[in-house]
């Protein structure tokens, strides 16, 4: 999201700063999985509209960074398999089939969600999890996340007013002075800066808004794995029961992942992720030898009521709140930050997103009481 937003800032002509710990994509969006993955069809709202023009979007901006830098996202449309192991799950999912006829089928690119027969893709799918048939969504995609990321990196050294700073990290932020002390004793003013810190952004809020009756970020661990495997590059991404299966290019396979909301090492893989890739292997037969290239683990920032927070923050006019995407970030960040970054080039902070995506919600979730 950090890197969208200073994309959006650039081609604004905005100077522009990124202050990254570690490096980038050090941290939930150097993962492995990159599944763009729609909302179900059914019961529309201005959160599934803005979903859905996003997935639509992210294809024509990602092939405008790919054309400037000469690099690749990985991004491909390859749909999205879902199989049907229970015959009670036929009739929700032709309601989704018949849903989608509408709500998908927008702005001259129909999108369908298909009801196959019993063993659809069989030369794929293992027969058993598909005895009472399958879905096949048109809207899904997939993308590299270390693809995009770089892409977005190069893309930024393009610019002439934009500057990075790596290996070190804001430990307070003086919202009234504009400017933020580095854990290296460095200070750094600003005129408007935007927190997309993911899972870190908590202590940042605490630091400006003090701590609430409830988390407005928290971490939530995720597991995903890498296996080789030659499957052809259209191959749809398949799920079932919580796990993804992204076939990506160069004959890599990813495979998660886990949502551990308590967990002792973040950064470290366990029986869990094991677990997974046994499913996988079970799902799809041809991964039954494939092997395990890269197994990885790290932090995702899930905002309170699971939607992203983004907007200016209440009382602090020169900082905005860019975080929480959790599961959703690579199909949506480059809608929000463009929002977010349009609010504040024009100075009305009005992001035009759905009221639950915005900081006011967020902190009354947490507990804090309306002022007035």
């Amino acid at each position: 999201m950090g890197l969208w937003a200073a994309l959006n800032g650039c081609r604004r002509g905005l100077s522009v700063m990124l202050i990254e710990e570690r490096a980038i994509g050090a941290g939930a969006s150097g993962g492995l999985l990159g599944a763009l993955m729609p909302h179900m069809p059914d019961r529309w709202t201005d959160k599934k509209q803005l979903q859905f023009d996003a997935l639509v979007s992210l294809e024509t901006d990602i092939a405008r960074l790919e054309a400037e830098t000469g690099l690749s996202a990985g991004y491909r449309r390859t749909g999205r398999l879902i199989p049907l192991p229970k015959p009670h799950l036929v009739d929700l999912a032709r309601g989704h089939e018949r849903d989608a006829l509408s709500v998908w089928n927008q702005k001259g690119r129909p999108f369908f969600w298909h009801c196959r027969e019993p063993g659809y893709r069989a030369d794929l799918i293992n027969p058993e999890v598909t005895l009472a048939g399958c879905v096949e969504d048109t809207l899904a995609a997939r993308v590299s996340p270390r693809g995009l990321t770089g892409l977005l990196h190069a893309a930024l050294l393009r610019h002439p007013h934009f500057s990075l700073l790596t290996g070190d990290r804001v430990v307070t932020l003086d919202a009234d002075k504009g400017n933020v002390r580095l854990e290296s004793g460095r200070q750094i003013a600003f005129g408007q800066a935007v927190l997309a810190a993911g899972a870190a952004t908590e202590a940042l809020l605490d630091g400006l808004i003090g701590p609430l009756p409830k988390k407005i970020v928290v971490p939530v661990k995720g597991q995903a794995a890498l296996l080789q495997a030659s499957l052809p590059p259209e191959t749809p991404v398949i799920y079932l029961d919580g796990l993804y299966v992204v076939p990506h290019e160069g004959g890599e396979v990813a495979i998660g992942s886990t949502s551990e909301n308590v967990f002792a090492e973040p950064f470290s893989t366990d029986h869990q992720l094991e677990r997974l890739i046994a499913s996988a292997r079970m799902l799809l037969p041809l991964l039954s030898d494939a092997p395990v290239i890269e197994r990885w683990a790290g932090l995702r920032p899930k905002a309170i009521g699971r939607d992203p927070m983004v907007g200016l923050l209440p009382d602090h006019p020169r900082v905005a709140v860019l975080t929480g995407g959790f599961k959703v970030s690579f199909g949506l960040a480059h809608a929000l930050a463009e929002a977010l970054v349009g609010a504040l080039v024009t100075g009305d902070g009005k992001t035009g997103l759905p009221a639950q995506f915005s900081p006011e919600h967020h902190l009354f979730e947490a507990g804090m009481k309306k002022s007035g």
